[in-house]
């Protein structure tokens, strides 16, 4: 099977172009690997490279579009030289998307922006929330409707380690094997938890069946280490790309990342059909989202 990684020479942030066949790759699932795209750090920056700049209890430190910094510890100083450093992320980040993805522009929300400074391979973690499992994110308390997860992420690490990922096969593959084992939705389960104010809107088939993909994805031993897949070294001063809602991925060990997340509404893509939301609904046969994706947007 051809690998999951796509590895582009781009030198600088701001000089990405549009390329027809690197926005069917990322839209398909596929991950673009920049090696030689490094997020430069000021001199004093390389001080916050620290895990004790994560406050006790969190997982990363973000950066709002408001400006404001949760997560973080350190002193007062150190978090305002670690905010302008992650906005400074953001900036880039963005440059980069735009220049790559011209098709998106005026229709991406943009998400927080978050620094890692923790080691992954010490995270202890439940199964479910275990990241160095093979998954596609899913959000259980925050219903998208199909909204696509883009995501930009550099890795920072000022020792050179690189941060290691497994990606799995494409998404219909790991669909068509899943799928069967889901359990049915219901409406009513999808209204008491928001009654219950577990999820923020009402869960809808798809949001479901994503995180049913999730679940039993991170859940299966012999799909984690027979499953079709790829060892991803990404090394440290290079960026990467994709669409985590569709690419199979893992985290398997690194430390120092910085993330970028953005949201593309569905039908937004310029392949709509290569989608989670599309491939889902084809193999289903039927919607999966209703008319609480309108309300959503209305409320």
């Amino acid at each position: 099977m051809e690998s999951p990684i796509v590895e582009l020479d781009l030198p600088g942030w701001g000089q990405a172009e549009p390329h027809a066949e690197w926005t069917r790759a990322v839209e398909s699932g596929k991950v673009l690997l920049f090696p030689r795209l490094a997020f430069e750090l000021e001199p004093d920056e390389r001080a916050l490279l620290r895990e004790d700049m994560l406050a006790p209890g969190s997982r990363n430190v973000s950066l709002g579009a408001d400006g404001v910094l949760k997560g973080a510890g350190g002193s007062a100083q150190e978090q305002a030289r670690l905010a302008a450093m992650v906005g400074r992320f953001r900036a880039q980040a963005l440059a980069l998307v735009d220049g790559l993805f011209p098709e998106y522009r005026g229709a991406l929300r943009v998400a927080p922006t978050s620094f890692r400074p923790r080691r992954v391979e010490t995270r202890r973690q439940s199964v479910r929330a275990d990241d160095k499992r093979l998954h596609v994110d899913a959000f259980p308390t925050r219903p998208n409707y199909g909204e696509r997860i883009l995501r930009v992420f550099a890795n920072v690490n000022p020792d050179g380690a690189p941060r290691v990922w497994r990606v799995g096969a494409d998404f219909e593959s790991v669909a068509r094997q899943f799928l069967p084992r889901a359990k049915p939705y219901s409406r009513w389960q999808a209204k008491a938890l928001q009654a219950l104010h577990v999820t923020k809107s009402l869960r809808s088939e798809y949001d479901h069946l994503m995180l049913q993909l999730h679940d039993l994805m991170k859940r299966d031993e012999t799909y984690q280490t027979q499953g079709t897949q790829w060892r991803a070294p990404f090394p440290a001063g290079s960026c990467w790309v994709c669409y985590s809602d569709a690419a199979v991925h893992a985290v398997m060990s690194g430390q120092y990342m910085m993330e970028q997340t953005l949201h593309l509404p569905p039908g937004r893509e310029v392949n709509p059909a290569a989608s989670p939301l599309q491939i889902l609904t084809r193999l289903v046969g039927r919607p999966l989202v209703g008319v609480e994706a309108g309300a959503e947007k209305l409320s």
